[in-house]
């Protein structure tokens, strides 16, 4: 009977939850990241804030900006920890060019929404977004409180 060798896979180390409320999300794209190794072990253990994170493109390549990984405590005393550091995130050329066409269209910007695995490796999916007005967040403020609202209904009913 074979085992699974990675029992993690598929899973989410963090999610941009102020992003779907900030943002109207167009498309989505996966990204690889370029990590150092106590990053990974960071992310291991959940120490990740996406919430301030934000994606630019410099000179056809994307960063992840913003993003907190926190070290470990135990973390190597050889190495010097910057949790807040610039990290590569890595797609297609031709996803890449048809990012730029899009971002340099008024409204557009490129914002993490969660970090996965997946098969072993650490992603991102990164979401092309335009920006709500004050108006549609209070649409998705009511819309949200109808569906609890609903839930709470049903759920006393099948009491």
């Amino acid at each position: 009977m074979a085992t699974s060798k990675n029992t993690a896979s598929n899973t989410r180390i963090a999610e941009n939850k102020k992003a779907a409320f900030n943002y109207f999300i167009e498309e989505r794209f996966e990204a690889g990241m370029v990590l150092e190794g106590w990053e990974v072990k960071a992310l291991r253990a959940g120490k990740v804030q996406l919430t301030d994170g934000y994606v630019v493109i410099r000179n056809g390549e994307l960063f992840l900006i913003g993003c907190q990984i926190t070290p470990l405590r135990t973390a190597s005393t050889h190495v010097t920890a910057d949790p807040t550091r610039t990290r590569k995130l890595l797609l297609h050329k031709d996803e890449i060019r048809r990012l730029v066409g899009k971002v340099e269209q008024k409204g557009y910007t490129l914002v993490p929404l969660n970090l996965h695995w997946k098969n072993g490796r650490v992603k991102c999916e990164i979401g092309l977004a335009k920006g709500k007005a004050e108006h549609d967040k209070r649409d998705t403020i009511k819309e949200r409180e109808g569906k609890r609202e609903v839930e709470r209904a049903m759920k006393s009913r099948h009491r």
